[in-house]
């Protein structure tokens, strides 16, 4: 049984810093691409960071410069950190493994962890 548990979300003041962590359990985590995406209240999920199974990583535009994903295949664990956060970066942010295997695209999903950034 797979297993994605996000974890760092909560309330801070525009221009602060969080990490969040997502534990995977479950899956061979070192052959997942792994992705963080976010969804924000009446808008559609989007992707905010990506790493694949290389370490290579891409980010929105919207984040690019303040938000960095690492890996760790020894911790089975993928970091998500958000410096000089604003308000617009509030949103329930989700971690993501995908793999492709032939013809078949394995996905999973944690629960999601809320990110408020008020003043």
């Amino acid at each position: 049984q797979v297993q994605l548990v996000e974890s760092g979300g909560g309330l801070l003041q525009p221009g602060g810093s969080l990490r969040l962590s997502c534990a995977a359990s479950g899956l061979v985590f070192s052959i997942y691409d792994m992705g963080w995406y976010r969804q924000a209240p009446g808008k559609q999920r989007e992707l905010v960071a990506g790493i694949n199974s290389s370490g290579t990583t891409n980010y929105a535009d919207s984040v690019k410069g303040r938000f960095t994903t690492s890996r760790d295949n020894a911790k089975n664990t993928v970091y998500l950190q958000m410096d000089s956060l604003k308000p617009e970066d509030t949103a329930v942010y989700y971690c993501n493994a995908a793999r492709v295997i032939g013809v078949w695209k394995y996905t999973y999903w944690g629960q999601g962890t809320q990110v408020t950034v008020s003043s």
